[in-house]
């Protein structure tokens, strides 16, 4: 196996990747380019998450994908650092930008580069694609602008995503008057602000945030999972998306599962930190996304 870590050059950049790559071998499909997968971990845009990064790459790895984990850069719990929206993604863009440069030396297969994101990396993998298009993105790009074909995902896979701002806006104000949520409330405050920005959900911001808005036929075909009973980052999110993307007549497939709590990552026990990060039934999405990835990324 190679390993490579590749840091970015912007000087407002804090964010790094770190490619785990199969090597080119006589005994595993010598010559072989094979799918990509970059995986974004989550952690509320205030940090990246451990249990959302290497142990998802080396479930990859052991699939015959490549994988790459993005440290993208964050805001920071005690708020010195917010707005980070552009930077991060700007950061994905260039990762995939890199990976398909580097296709032939990687051997990477081009045309078969996947990201699967975890609840706040789950909103930077659906942000990327649906603007990954706009041209202004790939302008914005350092040390030199792209094209938009460079910086195109072939498929996502958006793990208990927040994808609607307006979802949450309305279903936080449900539950406004429960105490027991005061502490993840004010968790998506910093969250949120550590994102965008601003601190409070304007219509503006909304629109702006919420990567349901944008999705066109250019979304790539995505695999969404989430659970009923998230209370943090609502299951809501995941259906208006996938609403969208068949009003679209994107390919995607989507599940709910009736329980579990957020942030399952693999939902067994190489990713959990307590017995309620364990569920058999949740754990079943990844065969499922494998399956479906067959479909969008053959080898």
């Amino acid at each position: 196996m190679i390993i490579q870590t590749h840091k970015f050059n912007e000087n407002e950049s804090a964010g790094f990747f770190t490619a785990y790559l199969i090597e080119d071998s006589n005994e595993l499909l010598p010559g072989k380019k094979r799918p990509v997968m970059v995986i974004a971990p989550g952690g509320g845009y205030l940090f990246t998450s451990d249990r959302e990064a290497e142990p998802i790459a080396f479930k990859f790895l052991s699939m015959g994908y490549h994988a790459v984990v993005l440290r993208y850069t964050t805001g920071d719990p005690d708020g010195k650092r917010t707005g980070v929206a552009s930077t991060a993604l700007k950061e994905l863009a260039q990762t995939v930008r890199y990976l398909r440069k580097n296709c032939e030396r990687l051997f990477i297969d081009p045309e078969k580069i996947g990201i699967c994101g975890f609840s706040a990396g789950a909103h930077l993998a659906a942000s990327l694609g649906v603007h990954w298009h706009e041209k202004e993105l790939g302008e914005s790009l350092l040390p030199t602008p792209c094209s938009p074909d460079e910086i195109r995902p072939n498929a996502l896979i958006l793990a208990y995503g927040l994808l609607d701002y307006q979802v949450m806006k309305e279903k936080s104000a449900e539950e406004a008057g429960d105490e027991s949520k005061q502490e993840m409330f004010a968790f998506m405050d910093r969250a949120n602000a550590a994102l965008t920005g601003e601190t409070e959900l304007t219509e503006d911001v909304i629109h702006t945030y919420s990567p349901s808005r944008f999705v066109t036929s250019k979304t790539p075909p995505s695999f969404l999972w989430h659970t009923s009973k998230d209370g943090l980052v609502y299951s809501e999110n995941s259906l208006v998306f996938a609403l969208e993307m068949a009003r679209h007549h994107v390919p995607y497939e989507l599940h709910i599962f009736q329980e579990g709590e957020h942030g399952l990552a693999l939902a067994n026990h190489v990713t959990a930190n307590t017995q309620n990060q364990i569920s058999p039934e949740v754990e079943a999405w990844f065969h499922l996304a494998d399956v479906w990835l067959k479909k969008q990324l053959p080898f």
